[in-house]
């Protein structure tokens, strides 16, 4: 089995030595150039793994060279090294390209960890990933099945982020597929073996939240009785996902931030600090760069996570595929359940669906046929069985008379109807669901979605 070649770029002698002495410790063969021109020449000459260059080069930089490598060596990940502190250049280079980026001076164990990563790559051929890509999808199926052009150039560009250890921002609507999309991107990923951490900020009490994501040392506090890892331990070598991530307080904000650029914790209660290698995907459903403008979101946290942006379509903007995902669904509940055959759509339950605006996205989705399979008669679920709103009030903005949002009132009901359930049974959930008239597991979903404890 043939080595793997790596390629160091950097004019100071001493780096390009060290470099390369801890890599082939670890079983590698290396070459080193001085500056760009040597690169290229070298790269013309040998086939390389990964190319780790300097920002900084005495005949040009690590720009062009990352530029070279993307336009020449598709395949090849790049990783630069940027100055103490250079939080700019990191960002650009991870904007132009870059699989990851070093600090100096360079931690070697955070280089090991950056070059274990990048040799994980897959270097499949196309058809063998659109193979694993439809695998992959299924696995973690619904949100990103369909086949109209919007949520295909969605999963290409998830195919193409994957291959990054950028801080990768996903937008969207509530129901939209956030967490399923940064799941994707860890699993089509070099970090695919490893953790998978989602972490939703708006649920974690502001008291907690530093223990939470760094851990604590036995003693920090009343309660601390053994030392615990936090989120950032539990994602060590995989990818973290921030989801909700607009509601970190200020506070957080600033430590948060300091862990992402020096890529290490301290545990409360500790003096000393500790490596991670952890790949950082955020998402919301606000406008972060609004939340920056109103002062509640740093702004040096904002250009730090939001390296690039990918925005998760709305359900409405892809009509064509409402049907597939809809019969998926079904199929999908019925599995779960192991109640036999899955209901169909009539032509008309279809034609209801494809014109409904779904506010809610595919969380929207599957709580309407959820209520139609428990409504529709034999085999198949008529229109009248989804219960939608009328067309005509889809046009104008939705409010109640309350003066909020229709989909926010609504969930207000549901979520007073369940507490006031649960609150009857003393929190007896599978009593608590009979008496709504609901399968327990159509009550575990809304509380989930709900936020109910």
């Amino acid at each position: 089995m043939n080595k793997s070649r790596v390629l160091i770029v950097d004019d100071e002698a001493d780096i390009r030595e060290l470099l390369s002495m801890t890599l082939q410790r670890m079983g590698l063969d290396t070459d080193c150039a001085a500056g760009e021109f040597e690169a290229t020449q070298l790269m013309q000459k040998h086939g390389y793994d990964l190319c780790l260059t300097d920002m900084r080069l005495p005949d040009g930089d690590g720009l062009k060279l990352l530029e070279h490598v993307g336009e020449h060596y598709a395949h090849t990940p790049v990783a630069v090294i940027t100055a103490h502190g250079s939080a700019e250049n990191a960002v650009a280079a991870l904007k132009a390209g870059a699989f990851d980026y070093l600090a100096k001076p360079v931690s070697l164990n955070q280089l090991r960890a950056l070059v274990r990563s990048a040799l994980k790559l897959p270097r499949a051929t196309n058809q063998s990933r659109k193979n694993d890509d439809k695998e992959t999808c299924i696995s973690v199926f619904p949100a990103l099945l369909g086949d109209s052009a919007l949520m295909q150039q969605t999963r290409q560009m998830i195919d193409k982020l994957a291959r990054s250890q950028a801080p990768i921002h996903i937008s969207g609507e509530s129901g939209c597929g956030k967490e399923v999309a940064a799941l994707l991107m860890h699993l089509k990923g070099p970090r695919h073996d490893s953790p998978f951490v989602p972490v939703n900020c708006g649920a974690i009490p502001e008291n907690l939240m530093e223990s939470e994501f760094f851990g604590y040392k036995k003693g920090a506090f009343t309660g601390a009785d053994q030392d615990r890892e936090g989120f950032f331990q539990a994602a060590n070598g995989g990818t973290l996902f921030l989801d909700e991530v607009a509601d970190l307080p200020i506070q957080m904000q600033v430590k948060l931030l300091r862990s992402i650029q020096e890529k290490k914790v301290r545990k409360v209660g500790s003096t000393g600090e500790e490596n991670v290698d952890v790949r950082i995907i955020s998402a919301t459903h606000r406008h972060l760069g609004d939340a920056v403008k109103d002062g509640k979101f740093r702004q040096d946290l904002y250009y730090r996570l939001n390296v690039i942006e990918l925005r998760m379509p709305a359900l409405r903007e892809m009509r064509d595929d409402i049907a597939v995902l809809a019969q998926e669904i079904l199929g999908k509940s019925v599995r779960e359940d192991g109640s036999g055959k899955a209901p169909v759509l009539s032509v008309e339950a279809v034609a209801a669906l494809r014109e409904y605006q779904f506010p809610g996205n595919v969380r929207e989705l599957e709580n309407i046929l959820e209520r139609a399979m428990a409504l529709c008669s034999g085999d198949q679920i008529e229109a009248a069985d989804l219960q939608l709103m009328a067309p005509a009030q889809e046009e104008s903005p939705l409010v109640d008379r309350s003066g909020l949002p229709l989909q926010e009132h609504l969930d207000s009901v549901e979520k007073e109807a369940i507490l006031k359930a649960l609150d009857q049974t003393r929190y007896n959930r599978t009593a608590a669901a009979k008496v709504l008239g609901i399968t327990f597991r159509a009550l575990r979903y809304r509380m989930e979605r709900l936020g109910i404890n």
